[in-house]
């Protein structure tokens, strides 16, 4: 059956291009497209698309308070298409955060050009999506406001301060927990970090995500954390109190020196076609931390992190994958459990307490 979409976008030219692009393509249907939000809420109520693709700039309504109210109530896996999501930019994150599946950038000129360079990837993007269930936004936006509100940092505190440590797990072995996702990984790792205390064990993550928006992400994330959140730099020590964001760009290793924990960030080819690569961080965990680790695969498109999951898996480590009731997209998580790779299966929502409970084990 082929995936309907949607385009929401006050350019004629550009609806015109779109539509010129995405005809006769196989297994994707434009049912419709609005100049803006307004208008495309009563088009989408008569013919709901399976997903959106969405400007940011438009008279009216802009695209990502329209976002929002639809992930608030009922979820559209919708893609973002606009001139101000380029590399980096904070509104791309705002629209990740706000449950967008995936942002592309098109350019103020040359955009039929642009759209013909770029046809492969907007359809990859528009099919991966249709994939995609989005939860509701209101259950995480409360759990990521109440951590923010009681347990999270002045923001105006510097990025090296020390973390704040208490009772046993002043003194406690720092056990590694490692974290892979791809799509919908922003908000999930959102959620999970933002219900952690500020002393709970060193966290490494890879996410998959371009480069110049892992620094970003790692500030906005830490702004709401008890935790300090960072990109990860090579030689950085994955300390109690700590989680360490894989550049994008860049593969990230977990390595050991006199009993303590470090990441090493390397050039090199993607893995499984990211870069980073869950794997990589993965079999690195396997190598030099084995049953002392916990590995958690979470929400994503591919197989990425399955074998190094499977890796850790058969040296002892703690393994869990987030279920398809709460993934956005069930791939990562169900190729680990294919593999038979996974101690347990459990939902974001418990997630963290999970990482505590690893933690207090003798």
């Amino acid at each position: 059956m082929a995936v309907k979409v949607f385009v929401v976008d006050d350019s004629a030219v550009v609806r015109q291009a779109l539509a010129h692009m995405l005809s006769g393509v196989a297994d994707i249907e434009l049912i419709g497209s609005a100049p803006n939000p307004l208008l495309a809420i009563e088009m989408m109520r008569k013919n709901p698309p399976d997903v959106l693709l969405l400007d940011i700039e438009m008279p009216g309504m802009d695209g990502l308070t329209f976002l929002r109210q639809i992930m608030s109530s009922n979820p559209i896996p919708t893609v973002i298409c606009s001139t101000l999501s380029t590399e980096g930019s904070r509104v791309a994150l705002d629209a990740l955060s706000a449950g967008a599946v995936a942002v592309l950038a098109k350019p103020k000129l040359g955009l039929k050009q642009h759209l013909d360079d770029s046809r492969h990837e907007m359809i990859q993007t528009l099919k991966t999506a249709a994939r995609a269930r989005p939860r509701p936004k209101s259950a995480s936006f409360g759990i990521a406001a109440r951590a923010a509100n009681t347990g999270a940092k002045d923001h105006n505190a510097s990025q090296s301060r020390t973390p704040v440590l208490g009772g046993v797990h002043a003194f406690a072995m720092n056990k590694p927990v490692l974290i892979g996702s791809s799509t919908g990984g922003t908000q999930a790792l959102e959620l999970i970090l933002t219900s952690l205390p500020a002393d709970a064990p060193g966290i490494a993550i890879t996410q998959h995500m371009p480069e110049k928006f892992t620094a970003m992400y790692a500030q906005r994330v830490d702004g709401v954390c008890a935790m300090n959140v960072r990109e990860a730099k090579d030689g950085d020590r994955l300390e109690r109190g700590v989680a360490l964001i894989a550049p994008g760009g860049r593969h990230m290793q977990l390595t050991k020196s006199n009993g303590q924990y470090y990441v090493k960030v390397v050039d090199g080819p993607p893995v499984n076609r990211h870069k980073p690569s869950v794997d990589v961080l993965f079999k690195s965990a396997a190598e030099c931390a084995g049953r002392d680790a916990l590995a958690m695969i979470l929400t994503g498109m591919g197989d990425d992190g399955a074998r190094g999951m499977k890796l850790m898996h058969n040296v002892g480590a703690r393994t869990i994958a987030q279920n398809e009731e709460t993934c956005v997209v069930f791939g990562m998580p169900k190729e680990a459990i294919k593999l038979q790779a996974v101690d347990d299966i459990l939902p974001l929502e418990g997630m963290a307490r999970a990482i505590l409970q690893f933690d207090s084990r003798a």
